[in-house]
């Protein structure tokens, strides 16, 4: 049966986003070096991790202002065409949920430090996944030519 569309939908972070991005940016991320707190009431949920070398965040952009969050289409870049934010990995979504694949550093105290987050201090985290190859590559995946920046 599909889920009454009109009902609320309840998440609560499981932690919490540190480093000395301030600001929300397009891009620059790669280099950033990130702790992610957990809280008290996750933190044996770390256990194993530190033998992955890569990790599937998922985080509430929480500095995405309601109004922007849209599905209209908008230009994907300078020179591309306009679509829809399902067709782009823009901020401005109706749920601005980030998922990003990171690497892991080390697993220190009640914490997780990872490289290349695209999220700024204070970024609420609502789940941690092991990126699994096997399941979460796909060898034959393709993109529209506009990605790439051609026409």
């Amino acid at each position: 049966m599909p889920q009454d569309q009109s009902q609320p939908i309840t998440l609560h972070p499981i932690g919490v986003v540190r480093n000395a991005v301030t600001s929300p940016r397009p891009d620059g991320w790669a280099g950033v070096e990130s702790r992610i707190d957990v809280d008290d009431a996750h933190r044996q949920g770390l256990a194993g991790l530190e033998g992955f070398s890569h990790v599937i965040v998922v985080c509430w952009l929480h500095l995405v202002p309601e109004p922007l969050r849209t599905t209209e289409p908008e230009p994907a870049g300078p020179g591309l065409p306009a679509v829809g934010a399902f067709a782009s990995r823009r901020q401005t979504r109706p749920n601005p949920f980030g998922v990003s694949v990171v690497s892991v550093v080390r697993r220190a105290e009640g914490a997780l430090v990872v490289q290349g987050l695209d999220a700024v201090d204070g970024t609420p985290v609502l789940d941690i996944k092991p990126y699994l190859p096997p399941y979460d590559r796909v060898a034959a995946a393709r993109m529209p030519r506009w990605v790439w920046g051609k026409a």
